[in-house]
């Protein structure tokens, strides 16, 4: 009943949720929208395409056959060739090679995945993208270890808080990529460094973060906790952490998301590996549809861990649906 309700409501009612049926649609629409806009640039000739693709280079002799061409030289040429009587070069209106179409880079998410390296020094992207995996996963996990705890204390207690946070506050404001060159003299050129940066990039927010949440909770639950006797201890593993659990799940699935930002920088660093790697080769061999294809591939990871975090959340604290509901 509610359902029909909300269809027959206008779309943009204020302070009003959608259906099930509209939600699914607009979340379709906005993946369509970009692709659709990113096709009408790649397939159609008269909103961009500032370069002119060679078919036939006539009697220019320094044209070749596919060469990519600015549409004014290209011109200048033709005017040229007209003026000295030779052959007309011929050529059609195409994009840049740093914007390949839709398709190609369809093409490019299978071919990535089944063309071998064309180094053996080089991984396969599979092969790159699971060293990232675990490049984050580890780097996640120490700066969960250390700032859920300290978070978590930041909030409860002000005495910490006021010791732990202005440090905190000013150190989440220098880039985590600045300390690179020392992140290398002391952990070497490998993975040390790179969960480093990540580490650095997330731990400091983290602890803001989450220390916000725990501020969050009853204030009425801990003096009830207080007057029946309970001990600090006690507050923290029996009243705090099981009241403010739910946000601070959906606290860690953002901060995640930040750790995929540090990721391209972090990568850098020591010894290039991982997607990043992949990327930057491709893009040196200038097989822009490859590198479009590992970019959206990190996307789709994202996404996909953060729709089963999502769903997972939903089973773990099976209250909080009631409560949204309520």
């Amino acid at each position: 009943m509610e359902d029909k309700v909300k269809e027959k409501e206008p779309w943009f009612a204020v302070g009003k949720g959608l259906s099930p049926a509209r939600v699914r649609w607009l979340t379709l629409f906005s993946f369509l929208l970009p692709l659709m806009i990113w096709s009408a640039v790649s397939y159609t000739p008269f909103i961009w395409h500032p370069k002119i693709e060679v078919t036939e280079p006539g009697g220019i002799s320094w044209f070749q056959k596919g060469m990519l061409i600015d549409r004014d030289v290209f011109s200048s040429q033709v005017e040229q060739a007209t003026l000295d009587n030779i052959a007309l070069p011929q050529g059609d209106r195409a994009n840049p090679v740093y914007l390949p179409a839709p398709h190609e880079v369809a093409v490019a998410f299978y071919t990535a995945f089944t063309t071998e390296p064309k180094r053996k020094s080089e991984q396969w992207l599979h092969e790159s993208l699971w060293h990232s995996i675990t490049v984050i996963f580890w780097a996640f996990l120490i700066s969960s270890i250390v700032g859920v705890p300290l978070g978590i204390l930041c909030g409860t207690f002000a005495a910490v808080s006021k010791v732990q946070e202005p440090f905190v506050q000013f150190f989440r404001y220098l880039p985590a990529p600045a300390f690179g060159a020392l992140a290398v003299a002391i952990l070497g050129i490998h993975d040390g460094p790179k969960i480093a940066i990540i580490v650095i990039g997330t731990f400091f927010q983290q602890v803001l973060i989450i220390a916000n949440t725990t501020r969050k909770i009853d204030v009425s639950l801990l003096e009830a906790a207080l007057t029946l006797g309970a001990n600090k201890l006690q507050i923290i593993f029996r009243v705090v952490i099981p009241g403010v659990i739910p946000d601070l799940y959906r606290d860690l699935r953002v901060l995640l998301g930040w750790a995929w930002t540090y990721l391209i920088v972090a990568e850098l660093i020591g010894t290039s590996s991982g997607i990043t790697w992949f990327i930057t080769q491709q893009a040196r061999y200038k097989n822009f549809d490859n590198v479009f294809a590992a970019i959206m591939i990190i996307g789709i990871i994202g996404l996909l861990s953060d729709i089963i975090l999502a769903k997972l959340g939903k089973h773990l604290f099976p209250w909080e649906r009631s409560q949204n509901k309520a």
